[in-house]
Parts: C-alpha cells; sequence; structure tokens
C-alpha cells in the first residue's frame, strides 16, 4: 500500500506540479583552462551555471572524485567553482559539475585544468657560425620546455627589439621555430636569437645570441634542397590547416604547391613568399596528397605528404525534453556524425545508464528524470540532455472539447475529432443522440477517438457525444453535425498548347452551398502556384464570384505540365486539371560519351534532349581548356550536325591536352540549354610542331656562355616529358653540341668551359621535345660568350675626410672597355677583410660619397673594376681615420630678449667631450615655424639679433659645429609686428654676421 501511495503522490508531482517546474538546463558548462604557473592571480575558477525550478545544487567532481567544498581552499558563487593557491600536484585534472533538483541530475560536459608554463633558453653561448655566401644556412631554435604547444616563433637581429623581415630568401617555421636562409649574402652578417611567445600564458622569451659570419667567396649556383617539409596531417572538419615548405639553393628557389590529381581547395591561400599554404575551413573534398615543388634553374626538389580530414562529433538529431504517458512506449533517438564514427551512451541523472539506442517499453514513475545522450570519439565529445516526465490523469476535455458545431457536405466524408487530454490513453465510444455507434459501411471509429462518416445524407445530421474512459477516470463532449450544399466544378479547364512567350488561360468556374464562403487554389504538377511570388508570370481572376479563371503570362517552359483548380469551402472542395503544352528550344542533351581519344580528335555520342514539341534541327559542340573559362565552338565531322545525329567527331584539338565538352540543340524556335559538362579527358600526345621563339643570350661570368629563350606555354607542349634541346657552335664550326633543359618553364642555359675564348661568337638554335619525339629547330642566332674580367687597377686612389661619418673616394678610371662600373669596399680595422661592405657605381662616376660611417674609426678602403663576368683586381688600401663625433651637447639657450625691430638671442658656450670634435662655431638657421628652409648664418660669438618676424611665427635654431659635423640643435620661437623684409640681410651683416647659404 505504502508503495502504491507513494506512486500516486509522485504521479500528482509530475502531473500538476510538473507543468510549472522542470529539471537543471545549462546556461553555462567549465571550459578547458591553462592557468600560468607564474601567475600572480592566486586563483583559478571553473563556471557553472544552469536554470530550474526549484533552484538546483551544485557540486563538482575532479578526476571523478568528489571535491570537498569545505575545504579553505575552495569556494563556491553559485555553481562558480574558485579554486585559491591552485597547485599542478593536486589540482590539475579534468572537472565535471554536477546540478541536480527534484527532477534528477545532469553533469557537465569535461573541462581540464592544466597548468602552462615556458622555461628560459639555457644560459650557455653559442658558437659562431660561418657560412660561404651563396650557400644556405639554417640556425635552429631549439625552445625550452613548455606547455602548451602553441608556441610562436620570431628572430632577432643584434638587439631587442629588432625583429628579421622575412622574405623569399629567409623563413621562420612555425613548427620548429628554426630560421631558414635560402643562400647567404654578406648583409647577413650579425647576431641572432630566438624569440619564443607562448599566446596562452602571455609570456616571451629569447635565446642567446648566435652569432653568423658570411664568409666572401665567388658567386656559386646551388640546386633547390627542400628542407622544411610538411607531414602527414591531421585536420578537423571546419579547421584551418597550415603547411609549411621551404628550400635552400642560389638563386633562391621558386616554390610551387598542388594537389596530387585534383585541383586545390577554393579556399587554399599562399602566402610567405609560396612557403606556407593555409587551407581555410577545410572540408572532407580537401583530404589528399599535396605536393611542394622547389626549382631554380639549378635543379628542382620536391616534397609531399597527405592531409587527412576527421571530424568532432555533431549533432544530426538529439534529445528534446518529452512528456509521456504512464504505460507508453519511449523510442528517443540520438544520432551524431564523426569521423571516426561517434559512439552513443547515456546517462540518467547523472549516472551511466544504457549504450546505443535508447527503447523503454510501458513507462512507469521511476523512468522520470534527467537524461543526457553522450556522442564521443577520438576528436571530441557533445551531450544532449532532456528531461522525461511521466504523466497520469483521467480523461478530460478542459483543454481540448469537441466543435459545438461540425459542417459536412452533402454526398462527402466528415471527420468528427475527439482529443480528450487522458493518461494513459483511454478506450473511446461515440453515440448519436440515445443510440449507441458501432462500425459499419458508412460510419467508423479511429484509434485516436476520430468519428468518421462517408456519403454523408440529411439523416447523419444530429447531436453526437464522444465518451472516453481509463483507468482513472471517464469524462464526455458533444457537438452537432450540420450538412451542406456540395462543391461542384461547373466549368472545367481546358487542355492549351502555346509557345514560348504567349500567353494562356485557364478557365475555372464552380458552384458552392451559398453560405459558405469559396476560394480557388491552382497548382502546377502537383505544387501549389505561389501568386505573388509568381506575379509576373500568373495572375487570376478576382472580380466575378465563383470565377477562378487562371491567366498565365509570358509563358516559359517552365511552366508546362498539368494544371489543377481546386475549389473549396471550409467544409469541402472539388478539383479538376488540364494539361499546358509549351512549345519552345530544346532541353539540354545528356549522356555525353566519349570515345577513340587521339592526339587531335576524339568522338563524342550523346542521347537526346526534350525537343519541346518542335523537331531539334542540329546540334553545336563546345569545348573548353584550363587555358581559357570560356566555352568555344569546336570544329567536327561533320561540320553540320543534324538534329537526327547523336555522334560526331571532334577535330583539330591540341596533342596533350585536357578538354571537357558540352552540347547544344537548336530548333526553329530557338537555341537551347547546353548539356552538363562532359567529363574531363586528355587527347594523346605528340611531337612539338613549334619551335622556342627569341633565341639570344650572351654575356655572363667568366668562361661562360649564357643562352636564352622564349618558353613554350602549356598549350605547345603536346605531350609529358617535355623539355628543351639547345645547340651551339662557334661561329664558322661545323659540329653542333646539343644539350638538354628537362625543365618546361625555364628559358635560359649557361654553358661553362674554362677553355672558352672570351667574346666569341657563337651560333645557337633551341628546339623543343616530348616523350613522342623532337619538334624544329628555330631560327639560329648569333651571340657572343662572357667577356673576361677586368685586369686593370684603378689609380691615383685618394680619400678626403668629410666629418665624422662621411669620406670621399676618388680614382682613375682604368683603360678596359669591357668595364661596366667599380666597386668601393670599406671595412673598420677591427674587423676582418670579409666583413667589408660594398658601394657600386657605374662607368661613367669618378668619385663617390660613403656615408654612415663610424666616429674616430680607422677604416681600410680600395676600388677595383667590374663587369658582368666579374671583378678585377683591387688598388692599394688605404687607410683613413673619420673625424670625431660632433659634439653631443646641445647649445643651452639662456635668453632671448626683444629690443625695438630685434631679437637678441643668448646661449651657453657648448664644451666638447674628449671623444669629441671642438666646437669652432656656431651654425644659426632662422625659418618661419613650420618651414624647413631658412636662412643659415655661421657665428663664432654666443648671441645674434635677429629681426622681429614680419608675419607670424619664426624658429630660430642654434647648432654647434665642428670638423666632424654639427651637434644637436636647440631652438626658440619668436613672433612680432610687420618689418620690410629686405631689413634681415643688411641688419645682420651690419652686426657682423657671415653668410653661409
Amino acid at each position: 500500500i505504502n508503495f502504491i501511495m507513494s506512486h500516486i503522490n509522485y504521479s500528482t508531482h509530475f502531473s500538476e506540479e510538473g507543468n510549472k517546474g522542470y529539471g537543471p538546463v545549462f546556461e553555462e558548462q567549465p571550459i578547458d583552462t591553462i592557468y600560468p604557473e607564474e601567475s600572480s592571480d592566486g586563483q583559478v575558477s571553473m563556471n557553472c551555471r544552469a536554470r530550474a525550478v526549484p533552484f538546483p545544487t551544485y557540486k563538482w567532481k575532479l578526476n571523478n572524485w568528489d571535491i570537498d567544498l569545505t575545504k579553505d581552499r575552495y569556494s563556491m558563487v553559485g555553481g562558480r567553482l574558485v579554486i585559491s593557491n591552485p597547485e599542478k600536484s593536486r589540482d590539475a585534472g579534468k572537472y565535471v559539475c554536477v546540478v541536480s533538483n527534484i527532477f534528477g541530475t545532469v553533469r557537465s560536459s569535461e573541462a581540464t585544468l592544466s597548468f602552462g608554463y615556458l622555461d628560459p633558453f639555457p644560459p650557455e653561448e653559442h658558437y659562431e657560425v660561418k657560412v660561404r655566401e651563396g650557400v644556405g644556412a639554417v640556425l635552429l631554435c631549439e625552445p625550452p620546455y613548455h606547455y602548451p604547444d602553441d608556441l610562436s616563433y620570431r628572430w632577432l637581429l643584434n638587439e631587442f627589439p629588432v625583429f628579421i623581415a622575412l622574405d623569399r630568401r629567409r623563413f621562420v617555421s612555425q613548427t620548429n621555430g628554426n630560421l631558414y636562409i635560402a643562400n647567404v649574402e654578406a648583409s647577413d652578417k650579425g647576431n641572432y636569437s630566438c624569440f619564443v611567445s607562448s599566446p596562452s600564458i602571455t609570456k616571451s622569451v629569447f635565446s642567446k645570441f648566435i652569432p653568423l659570419i658570411p664568409q666572401a667567396d665567388r658567386a656559386k649556383v646551388y640546386p633547390a634542397d627542400i628542407k622544411v617539409k610538411f607531414k602527414d596531417t591531421y585536420a578537423l572538419l571546419g579547421q584551418n590547416v597550415t603547411l609549411e615548405c621551404f628550400a635552400l639553393g642560389n638563386p633562391v628557389p621558386e616554390l610551387r604547391w598542388s594537389k596530387y590529381l585534383e585541383p586545390m581547395p577554393a579556399t587554399a591561400e599562399i602566402s610567405m613568399s609560396g612557403a606556407v599554404l593555409k587551407i581555410f575551413n577545410i572540408q572532407y573534398e580537401d583530404e589528399g596528397l599535396y605536393e611542394c615543388e622547389a626549382e631554380n634553374y639549378k635543379g628542382k626538389d620536391k616534397h609531399q605528404a597527405r592531409v587527412y580530414v576527421q571530424a568532432s562529433p555533431e549533432w544530426v538529431e538529439h534529445i528534446n525534453d518529452t512528456e509521456k504517458d504512464i504505460g507508453s512506449d519511449l523510442y528517443w533517438p540520438c544520432v551524431a556524425t564523426g569521423k571516426p564514427i561517434p559512439t552513443i551512451r547515456w546517462l540518467k541523472n547523472g549516472v551511466s545508464f544504457r549504450k546505443g539506442e535508447l527503447r523503454i517499453q510501458g513507462l512507469t514513475f521511476e523512468d522520470a528524470g534527467m537524461y543526457q545522450c553522450i556522442a564521443e570519439n577520438t576528436h571530441g565529445i557533445i551531450y544532449a540532455n532532456a528531461e522525461l516526465k511521466i504523466v497520469a490523469s483521467p480523461p478530460t476535455f478542459e483543454l481540448n472539447p469537441m466543435k459545438k458545431k461540425i459542417l459536412a457536405a452533402k454526398g462527402g466524408r466528415v471527420i468528427i475529432e475527439c482529443k480528450p487530454k487522458a493518461a494513459p490513453k483511454p478506450k473511446f465510444s461515440w453515440s448519436k443522440g440515445t443510440e449507441l455507434l458501432v462500425n459499419g459501411s458508412r460510419i467508423h471509429i479511429w484509434d485516436d477517438g476520430s468519428l468518421e462518416i462517408i456519403n454523408v445524407t440529411k439523416l447523419d445530421e444530429g447531436r453526437y457525444t464522444c465518451f472516453a474512459e481509463n483507468n482513472r477516470g471517464k469524462a464526455n463532449s458533444t457537438g452537432v453535425l450540420e450538412m451542406t450544399e456540395a462543391t461542384r466544378i461547373t466549368l472545367a479547364p481546358l487542355n492549351v498548347d502555346v509557345t514560348v512567350g504567349e500567353n494562356a488561360t485557364m478557365q475555372c468556374i464552380a458552384s458552392h452551398d451559398p453560405t459558405l464562403d469559396l476560394t480557388f487554389i491552382w497548382s502546377l504538377n502537383g505544387f501549389v502556384i505561389d501568386f505573388e511570388k509568381e506575379h509576373e508570370h500568373y495572375e487570376r481572376n478576382v472580380m466575378i464570384k465563383s470565377n477562378g479563371e487562371l491567366l498565365i503570362k509570358n509563358v516559359q517552359l517552365r511552366h508546362a505540365g498539368r494544371y489543377t483548380c481546386t475549389a473549396q469551402t471550409i467544409v469541402d472542395n472539388s478539383s479538376a486539371s488540364a494539361d499546358l503544352v509549351v512549345r519552345g528550344p530544346p532541353g539540354p542533351p545528356g549522356g555525353i560519351r566519349i570515345e577513340e581519344i587521339r592526339d587531335t580528335a576524339v568522338a563524342l555520342t550523346w542521347s537526346r534532349g526534350t525537343d519541346n514539341h518542335s523537331p531539334i534541327s542540329k546540334y553545336t559542340i563546345q569545348s573548353k581548356t584550363f587555358l581559357s573559362e570560356e566555352w568555344k565552338d569546336a570544329k567536327t565531322e561533320p561540320s553540320d550536325i543534324e538534329g537526327n545525329m547523336e555522334s560526331a567527331r571532334v577535330i583539330d584539338l591540341i596533342p596533350w591536352m585536357e578538354y571537357e565538352f558540352r552540347i547544344i540543340a537548336t530548333n526553329t524556335l530557338g537555341t537551347g540549354e547546353p548539356s552538363m559538362p562532359s567529363q574531363r579527358i586528355r587527347t594523346e600526345g605528340a611531337p612539338p610542331n613549334v619551335a622556342p621563339s627569341d633565341v639570344g643570350g650572351g654575356g655572363g661570368s667568366n668562361r661562360e656562355l649564357t643562352i636564352t629563350w622564349m618558353p613554350l606555354s602549356r598549350e605547345y607542349h603536346y605531350g609529358n616529358n617535355f623539355g628543351y634541346i639547345v645547340a651551339f657552335k662557334p661561329f664558322g664550326e661545323k659540329e653542333w653540341r646539343r644539350v638538354t633543359v628537362t625543365n618546361p618553364e625555364i628559358g635560359r642555359y649557361v654553358h661553362k668551359d674554362e677553355s672558352m675564348p672570351p667574346s666569341t661568337q657563337y651560333q645557337v638554335k633551341v628546339k623543343a621535345f616530348n616523350s613522342k619525339g623532337d619538334g624544329p629547330f628555330s631560327l639560329t642566332a648569333v651571340i657572343y660568350s662572357a667577356q673576361d674580367a677586368p685586369t686593370e687597377v684603378p689609380t691615383d686612389v685618394s680619400v678626403k675626410v668629410l666629418s665624422s661619418s662621411e669620406i670621399s673616394v676618388s680614382w682613375h678610371h682604368v683603360t678596359e672597355k669591357s668595364v661596366e662600373g667599380y666597386q668601393i669596399r670599406y671595412w673598420a680595422a677591427h674587423d676582418k677583410e670579409a666583413a667589408a661592405q660594398r658601394v657600386q657605381v657605374s662607368n661613367q662616376e669618378y668619385s663617390t660619397k660613403l656615408e654612415n660611417l663610424k666616429p674616430n674609426t680607422r677604416y681600410h678602403i680600395d676600388v677595383s673594376a667590374f663587369n658582368s663576368a666579374g671583378y678585377g683586381p683591387p688598388s692599394r688600401t688605404i687607410d683613413i681615420i673619420t673625424r670625431k663625433a660632433p659634439p653631443s651637447q646641445r647649445p643651452r639657450i639662456i635668453s632671448s630678449v626683444r629690443s625695438g625691430s630685434r631679437y637678441i638671442i643668448t646661449w651657453d658656450h657648448v664644451k666638447a667631450m674628449s671623444n669629441e670634435s671642438a666646437v669652432e662655431g656656431y651654425k644659426v638657421l632662422y625659418r618661419p615655424d613650420g618651414q624647413h628652409e631658412g636662412k643659415l648664418f655661421s657665428t663664432g660669438k654666443h648671441t645674434i639679433e635677429v629681426p622681429v618676424p614680419s608675419d607670424g611665427e619664426y624658429v630660430v635654431e642654434v647648432r654647434a659645429h665642428s670638423e666632424g659635423g654639427d651637434g644637436e640643435v636647440a631652438q626658440i620661437k619668436i613672433s612680432g609686428e610687420q618689418i620690410t623684409s629686405s631689413f634681415l640681410p643688411m641688419l645682420l651683416e651690419n652686426l657682423g654676421f657671415r653668410f653661409s647659404g
């Protein structure tokens, strides 16, 4: 008895109060959190918030153990857990928030608390790295111990915060932090440090500096050598994926990306001068084999790796709050997609319940509670939460009584609904007046309680009562049935035949019960016409009652089909149909097949499309290649393809070219839509028939013959293994030398021969080849081998020191006519010659100025001539010492006094330090405010008189002058009334100041 009573009370709770209360519903759940080990916050929080009636209680679990919230280390604010002075050893792990009220319990998704750190780099100094110029270099970063692994990398040069700029020649991998230099140049000299940042804990560290010392060497070329290689990558659907590829080589290799046998993803983006491929919002179709190719004219290198696309679980169908009758059955579908396919498991009130699909037969009150469906794979876990309520109540019509008045059409069919609220499901019975109704030929009682009457007559009018009964009680409801006149189509639509662009009319008139409103509904092939959306083509006659005539304007092919007019009242309806035939241009042909693929021709077959009631007169075949997005009419055999044909040959195609084809049909009413494109095919190969153009060359380094040509575009390759055969011989000889260039995109070949005389005339010609044979040679061109490097030494080299940072160098030209210019090298005496800086000028120059030198420093300087073949011998080395630096102290202006039409400005004497040049005087610039130019004067005094400005404000700048240059500037602004502009030079001249520019 107690057991039964408890369930009766429980039932009351769910059936009456259950409509007001509900179980916990999460509004905020904990998320993965990284707490920096060096944080000064002293606390970390995990958020959890749920709504529920009555108000819920919260508790927390760590690694599936209950957290003792009575300890001082923990505090709760609502559902939020706050941990004071967190420690990795006892607080790291997986946290779950558990929320409960009288309706049940739910568990939050798991959230991981981890501790982030980034250790400093080791303190050991790095050995200097010496690399020959032109050779590639890799500086290793070797980041320190850290968590998490989300570091970003940059490199410092010489000092913080000077970061190196990345370009085609330099690349920093964000995978390992290493700095890659494709080929080292003299300008790369310096001290390098790897700068590592962790965004998760907002901390950065940098390594000890690594000295990089380029070693001077005659320029050499090295083939491409890929050093940064992306690995097989697993990406999650919708993520952004980054692949890195970088190669060493001289000259700097070009980088190209491709996807094996497939086009690159539409969202792919190449950056960092080709070194980085990013695929945004990656999809399953983006999975595949990706290739990076690096190439310079010395050679090429390739690297391939596969990208796999998988996915975290995602709901296809999930559970929602549900209310079920006691004793009924429950099937709760819970379906998730993902890769790998997720597994499904269930929790009930926070406790493991079942796996797979959930079915419960004969529900009881004990089945009520909070359910959680969990979908999980290797990439993630998702939760769907819902409350199951079990209801039990006697039948009641309070919320859904029977209609008081039910209308039925004469001779028609009527259904009288009976839908009381009841749990469990009640049994139903019906009466008409006092007569109990049973199933018969015209009357049927459905399982859901509805009463159906067919072939309604006047005798069926009357009062109908529905009785509902279950084990908890019974109830009934009554309504009155009345009969109306049936709706009939009196003038049905007729079949219509029109041509595209014409108008068509469909008639439709109906009779109906005069007490009811009549509406007309038109449909095409079973789909109701939306007159608002389709107002451009469809119009109804709404002026005449009982007339539903339809006007179809500017008929198109898509308007053809079966039109149905339905006349309806709230009681019944009547329909009639007719066909609209639309004649127009043909539909697209289908089923294109490609056969007999040759080098310049293919055979096509296809199937006829719809002729749209006008015979097809001809077909047109179009083709498209990757060279253009435009479809072009193809040349065919026969040239005119008649409408009764379903095959033809396409001729005059390009050998070894990828093609797509489509077919267009035409009849007397116009040209139709094109077919779907065929599958892409490649024609057979053939020997090239076009010779390279613009053959020429010459120049280059000592003992070299440089031959150039314009590479043939892809459409003239005609086959795979495409390349060039370069033939050359000295002018007048009979035997041609031949070499093969296998890169189809390169138009340059350099032949080296130590025995080759300089500036010798050669004949050269080039032809293309592929796996099918050779093409024709180009016209023969005449070029010259490289000249010798200069042998003379520039003479009479002289140097003049201009200041602490500038010197002037002059020299006499050499007599050799092949000289293209002169190179001036200079390096500080305490540096090695390999570190010399270089300035090059044309052969028209006899002198140049060297700038940005260090003050009071000894420099070595030499001059050499050069041409395309190289550098001649340097002149004798000249030593000079730059001036001491100018005074660093700026003049201190101590007064500015106006005296009539003049200002008297006075400053303190500037005293040079021991390592600075002595003060020789002062320069004074008198200029309008906001302008850079003005009058410049020199004086040996500590005072100057300047006129009062005639208009606006003027600035007076004062700086000390020495043999090392000008010192720091001091300035003051003055303003005054109008005076004549010619007064300034006269005034200053009378005061004894010298004008210097």
